[in-house]
């Protein structure tokens, strides 16, 4: 059996090298493993400005910087993508690409993707005028004109937040309501710049060197129309990263790990930290919380 390290966390994103930063500098002996880049999901945003202490930063930097910090302390990273778990087994097993790695502890942080339309265009603009995060994004688009796609709460939610930072916020929704609770209606409703595209789809997304605007289709009749626009909102969803942890580990019915503010699932050694728990806030900084509290936990458990 290779080396059994104190814990093993998965996924190298906020909460992932905080988690590692917290446990390296408490002794524990750490391993990250991360698919990709550090950073996760925070390196699709251009600029962060709302994390304190830090003017302006974009994500790759930024991810790049805590893993630099984690590693400082000791921590060690394994670019490989995880294939299954034994989150049971004692020590803790982790299969992956690269072999199988052990550890007394486990720490998942492997976050939540936001849910795209599947355009063709779609992955060559993301933070070139197409974005998911209005609350990261949105105030770099102030007297300009966006498209926010979605009808359900968070969409809502980010349709107010953007009106009261843009110019004019375009709504486009495939039905002929919202699905979101009714207390966010009335807001919308008497919001004066924002506009709603009823019963249609984004079909394309115009662009240059960024977005342009939009070619939306009626959902009913089939009718195709172009509006101009300077950045598009995506807000249809999440989706955790949680399909190996099938079988695994307790899940909600959307696929989050079903964790508290301790960040402790039902498996003793196990902890879940960032943007695939059950939480109500996910941003940079509620995922770090979570690696520090994860990290806490773990140094306790041990």
């Amino acid at each position: 059996m290779s080396q059994i390290f104190d814990t093993i966390i998965i996924g190298g994103g906020p909460a992932g090298y905080t988690a590692a930063l917290y446990a390296a500098r408490a002794g524990l002996s750490v391993l990250v493993l991360e698919r990709m880049a550090a950073g996760g999901q925070m390196t699709l945003t251009g600029e962060i400005e709302n994390y304190p202490g830090i003017a302006s930063i974009d994500g790759f930097t930024l991810g790049m910087q805590m893993q630099e910090r984690a590693e400082h302390f000791g921590a060690k990273t394994e670019y490989t993508e995880v294939t299954a778990v034994d989150l049971t087994a004692e020590p803790k097993r982790i299969e992956t690409w690269n072999g199988d790695f052990f550890a007394k502890t486990v720490i998942l942080a492997t976050g939540a993707d936001p849910r795209r339309l599947g355009l063709a265009e779609e992955e060559a603009l993301i933070g070139r005028g197409v974005h998911y995060c209005a609350h990261c994004d949105g105030r770099f688009y102030k007297d300009k004109t966006v498209v926010l796609v979605g009808g359900g709460n968070s969409a809502a939610a980010d349709a107010l937040y953007l009106s009261r930072v843009v110019k004019k916020v375009i709504l486009v929704h495939r039905r002929d309501s919202l699905r979101a609770t009714k207390i966010y209606h009335e807001p919308l409703m008497q919001a004066e710049n924002v506009e709603f595209c009823w019963n249609s789809r984004v079909a394309h997304i115009l662009s240059e060197k960024t977005v342009t605007g939009v070619v939306l289709e009626n959902t009913q009749t089939g009718e195709q129309t172009e509006r101009f626009c300077d950045g598009v909102f995506i807000s249809i969803g999440r989706q955790p990263a949680t399909s190996f942890l099938q079988g695994q580990i307790e899940l909600d019915e959307h696929g989050y790990v079903i964790a508290g503010e301790d960040t402790r699932t039902n498996l003793p050694g196990v902890f879940a930290a960032g943007d695939l728990r059950t939480k109500e806030l996910r941003q940079v900084i509620t995922a770090a919380a979570d690696g520090a509290v994860a990290a806490d936990m773990v140094e306790k458990y041990l």
